[in-house]
């Protein structure tokens, strides 16, 4: 065949343009896979920034400025995963999503271009194979032609031939010889068209589809390089807004101000207790008796029969909680358990919530009667009487919250009030070098009245330990301790004490804030850790105190 070359740089172009649209789609998996790691990195982020932002009311989340800025950070992060969630929802929309439009276009076009070729390729071995036989019946017609001139010679030179023989020889002669040359003029213009087709087929046909797969492998490197800045452009979008998120970052890392936490941590904690007074000296050789002869140290006695309180045998006078953690007393009404400075914020901000509360009452009351007073002029639009329940109610809860708000402001003005007292009992101290009498307490009170300032220690079943102090010795004494505050010990288990009393500490503070001690006479007990001032006897050089 003619078209052998050609049909070889037709197979050529085939695989190079199904090669093309490969080399693209592969593109646009890489892109979705791109995209796909856009969504997971963003759903990974604001799964973190979801686990570390707070959960707890804003009311009660930290001031500092250190856990501000983090929170702030946290936001940003949040934001800065919303503009990833963009670039994936971009790359997918104008990248990937065009591309897969733009494949399926090619591949119908490519699928046209070739199918105009094979037709055109076909079309021309249909004229070849017209020309062909058209050429080999000429060739036929020919040798029949020249096979009937023989015979006719050969009978015209036959003397012996006879002339019907003759004249059939010629008539047949002249019949192939006219079918020769039918053939010929068929050949002639079957050769001709099949020129004319080829020319047409190398120089019109074939470079018209060589010349569109051209622009369409053209086309598809364009829209590839069109994708590849559509790829970046995606990205440098939103570069700001990602540059302002860290900005915002930045921002909230300068905000950390140490000086201001420390602030809010003084603020947060601070107490209000007046600093404990001057050490007392405590003589112990009261009870030691001197010989008059050499002054030498006798064996002590003990006053009116009474065993030495380190070393005495006997039994308590009062049922001890000895086994398990004490359970700590509930939170009272009037915050007296909390120290006086953090009892006056709780009241002012119960106040404050309480105000608020009562305004939304009060509010809720005038709307009412507002909408009472309509129903009144227009009766067709509801009826007031239906009203009046509610009003009763709103009133009823104004009146209560105005008895709960002059409740915590009589605790407040007490609170302040015994804050001015303290001022002035602090300079008496300075001026008189000792711990005045009716100091505060711990728990924000003084100690004129202790008898509901205090937490009491747990109850025990009054008989379940009997046996054991019946039996046990008492603990050995591992240090002393000076009572700051009076205490009435009017629960079980407690021991009265009198302000700059001297007890021994034979057990200590277990972390619930109560001590035992034994006084002198061997009667034992549990105080407050927080209404003494504690020495223990191993650590003489540098005593733990409690306050």
């Amino acid at each position: 065949m003619f078209c052998i070359p050609c049909q070889d740089q037709f197979e050529n172009l085939d695989k190079h343009s199904q090669w093309g649209i490969d080399f693209l789609e592969r593109y646009a998996k890489f892109v979705k896979e791109r995209l796909e790691i856009e969504q997971t990195y963003a759903k990974q982020l604001r799964s973190l920034v979801k686990k570390y932002c707070p959960k707890r009311p804003k009311d009660d989340e930290p001031r500092f400025t250190s856990c501000l800025s983090f929170y702030s950070i946290l936001n940003e992060l949040n934001d800065y995963a919303g503009q990833r969630e963009v670039v994936a929802e971009e790359m997918g929309h104008k990248v990937y999503g065009e591309l897969m439009r733009y494949s399926q276009d090619l591949k119908a076009e490519r699928k046209h271009h070739l199918q105009e070729g094979r037709k055109a390729q076909q079309y021309l071995d249909q004229c070849w194979k017209h020309m062909d036989n058209s050429k080999k019946k000429f060739e036929r017609e020919c040798k029949e032609a020249e096979k009937s001139q023989l015979i006719y010679e050969r009978l015209d030179n036959d003397i012996n031939a006879t002339k019907s023989e003759v004249e059939k020889a010629k008539s047949q002669l002249y019949l192939r010889q006219h079918m020769a040359e039918e053939s010929k003029n068929e050949y002639a213009a079957q050769l001709q068209n099949f020129n004319s087709e080829q020319w047409k087929h190398f120089n019109v046909a074939i470079p018209q589809i060589f010349k569109n797969l051209q622009d369409m492998d053209e086309r598809r490197t364009v829209k590839l390089g069109e994708m590849y800045r559509s790829f970046a452009e995606v990205e440098r979008r939103v570069i700001p807004i990602i540059s302002k998120c860290l900005e915002g970052m930045v921002t909230a890392a300068k905000n950390v101000n140490e000086r201001r936490d420390s602030g809010i941590v003084v603020e947060s904690f601070k107490s209000g207790f007046e600093p404990p007074g001057d050490f007392p000296f405590e003589d112990f050789s009261q009870n030691i008796q001197r010989t008059g002869s050499d002054g030498t140290i006798g064996t002590p006695k003990t006053e009116g029969g009474k065993p030495d309180p380190k070393h005495a045998v006997g039994r308590t006078k009062n049922k001890l909680w000895l086994f398990g953690k004490k359970p700590k007393a509930p939170t009272l009404e009037d915050l007296s358990h909390l120290p006086p400075e953090q009892r006056r914020k709780k009241l002012q901000q119960r106040i404050d919530e309480l105000n608020k509360e009562l305004q939304k009452e009060m509010d809720q009351r005038d709307a009412l009667n507002k909408m009472k007073d309509v129903y009144e002029k227009n009766p067709q639009m509801g009826d007031p009487g239906s009203l009046q329940p509610k009003i009763s109610e709103t009133i009823c809860n104004m009146e209560k919250l105005r008895s709960e708000i002059h409740k915590n402001e009589s605790w407040l003005a007490e609170v302040e009030g015994k804050h001015g007292s303290r001022s002035e009992r602090r300079s008496s101290a300075d001026v008189n070098h000792h711990a005045p009498h009716g100091r505060e307490s711990p728990e924000g009170s003084y100690t004129d009245d202790h008898s509901q300032e205090h937490r009491s220690p747990p109850q025990p079943d009054p008989h379940e330990f009997d046996d054991e102090f019946d039996d046990d010795d008492p603990l050995p004494a591992i240090g002393h301790c000076k009572a700051l505050y009076s205490f009435d010990g009017s629960n079980e288990g407690t021991l009265v004490m009198k302000e700059n009393e001297v007890l021994y500490v034979i057990e200590e503070d277990k972390g619930d804030g109560w001590t035992r001690v034994r006084k002198q006479g061997g009667e034992e007990g549990y105080v407050p850790t927080s209404y003494v001032e504690i020495t223990l006897e191993k650590n003489s050089k540098g005593a733990v105190t409690y306050i």
